[in-house]
């Protein structure tokens, strides 16, 4: 699994015209699944972004987690964060996950979440053509890959 993890001020998925989610202080994670993840990379990855140490204290230094704030998470999936650039101009995505996979993948990671958090977290819908308007709170950006666990 991969994420681009951004910390926001606020967050929105919107489909059609339609707001479908939205979010005030938290995380806004783009989700990439690949066939070789598991059930051990949401857990681990779940773990890692509830903890992940990146909003500021009284002193203004990173030292709380979105659980430690109270914050909420917006989860979107997005096949492209699995683009292979090597070869020519047009990206292969050849390692993403088809949707047979990746669909109970991104909904068992959401329901981790949830569990975690004890609240609903906000999704985008799988597959639709999404806009995804945020306010990057920093900016923090960090990027995260279970098989690359650094």
């Amino acid at each position: 699994m991969r994420t681009v993890l951004q910390r926001v001020s606020k967050a929105s998925v919107t489909v059609d015209g339609k707001v479908i989610s939205s979010i005030g202080n938290g995380l806004l994670v783009l989700l990439g699944i690949e066939d070789a993840d598991n059930k051990d990379d949401i857990d681990w990855l779940a773990n890692k972004i509830m903890n992940l140490r990146i909003f500021n204290d009284e002193n203004d230094v990173m030292n709380r987690s979105v659980l430690d704030i109270e914050g909420d998470i917006i989860v979107v999936s997005q096949f492209t964060l699995h683009a292979q650039t090597k070869k020519g101009n047009r990206p292969s995505y050849i390692k993403a996950a088809k949707p047979d996979v990746a669909i109970p993948m991104y909904e068992a990671f959401v329901e981790v979440l949830e569990q975690k958090m004890g609240k609903k977290v906000g999704t985008g819908i799988f597959g639709a053509d999404m806009k995804v308007e945020l306010l990057n709170d920093g900016p923090v950006t960090i990027l995260i890959d279970t098989k690359n666990k650094e």
